[in-house]
């Protein structure tokens, strides 16, 4: 696709569509799309580049209120139709927008075979731990234990912890950020969309009607800095009010450690490498939970590893060069072929 170039400036505002904005008052999806916008103009890409894919659900309105490309398409295909949208025209950068009953139930099989396949393009998952659409139903991210509408009595199933599925499944990027964190949530996009293979950004976002609260002792303001470690790829693993913990290696698990207790000292720290392809250290900080560690935030995997849609080009390129077809028509009159003449 040739794209269009002007001397103008985008600002954030030119990538706002003239739509109303249709989510419930204090809803995190503002937040997300407002860093989206934003980190469209870090990256400063022409309007007619970003193209976005939602499936069904609060978080599916998103391609609505983007100035640019979409498609608002059906329960949990979001994947599957982006896998189209990128092999037919490799000069876009796609977007897939989806949530988590969208992604994790009806649309999980077409979501682990999209990061397994390493498609160059992105997912953000808005996670809020419910189904906020049809009305607070619980969702495969939803705590074992909570009363929803669809389990009264508690639900009594585990929840998928999508960045533990997502290592599973292969992904060669993973990032977590909480949508109560704009500047990390627009690099992070940012990074995503550099990223060549398959970028899955988990949102934790927060649901006000249905779910309100569910991600608060992660992100209230009392509890972000102890209850949180926000990863950078090269610098050391640290966090709390005082910027005084951190974590180690203790044989094959991690540990939380105080910096100047028991002579621990910031050397002692674990450093963050994103990009190292052995997942075992990467497992470890997407398993985290509380009260008795920290939930890691950030960039936590970006290698780089073969992306399914350049291999394909690839192939077919190859192909064309040894087929000794030119054409469609010199295909199909080829071999043993006859012609039916009207009489």
């Amino acid at each position: 696709m040739e794209e269009i170039t002007t001397n103008c400036v985008l600002t954030a505002k030119d990538f706002a569509s003239d739509q109303p904005v249709r989510w419930c008052p204090g809803c995190g999806d503002y937040a997300i799309l407002k860093s989206m916008q934003k980190a469209l103009v870090e990256l400063q890409m022409p309007k007619e580049r970003p193209v976005f894919i939602s499936g069904i659900g609060c978080s599916s309105r998103f391609p609505y209120y983007m100035s640019s490309y979409g498609f608002h398409t059906i329960h949990g295909r979001a994947a599957a139709i982006a896998t189209g949208v990128r092999l037919a025209n490799p000069d876009l950068s796609v977007w897939i927008i989806s949530g988590d009953g969208d992604s994790l139930a009806i649309g999980g099989n077409h979501l682990i075979h999209a990061i397994r396949r390493n498609l160059n393009m992105n997912l953000i998952l808005f996670n809020n731990e419910i189904y906020g659409l049809t009305k607070g139903q619980y969702s495969p991210t939803t705590q074992r234990g909570k009363v929803t509408k669809s389990s009264p009595h508690g639900t009594i199933e585990n929840p998928f912890l999508l960045g533990e599925l997502a290592l599973g499944a292969g992904s060669s990027f993973y990032a977590r950020v909480p949508d109560t964190n704009q500047k990390l949530m627009t690099g992070v996009f940012v990074e995503a969309e550099k990223h060549k293979g398959f970028s899955l950004v988990e949102i934790l976002q927060n649901c006000v009607i249905f779910n309100d609260n569910a991600h608060e002792e992660i992100t209230g303001k009392e509890n972000k800095d102890d209850n949180q470690v926000v990863l950078e790829h090269g610098k050391p693993m640290i966090f709390g009010k005082e910027r005084n913990k951190g974590l180690v290696l203790d044989c094959l698990q991690l540990k939380v450690v105080t910096i100047g207790e028991n002579g621990v000292t910031e050397d002692d720290l674990l450093v963050h490498d994103a990009e190292t392809e052995n997942p075992a250290l990467h497992q470890m900080l997407v398993r985290m939970q509380l009260p008795h560690f920290p939930i890691a935030t950030g960039i936590i995997r970006k290698v780089q590893t073969p992306a399914y849609d350049e291999a394909l080009r690839e192939q077919i390129s190859l192909e064309k060069e040894r087929s000794k077809f030119t054409s469609l028509n010199h295909l199909f009159l080829s071999g043993n072929v006859f012609e039916i003449k009207s009489s």
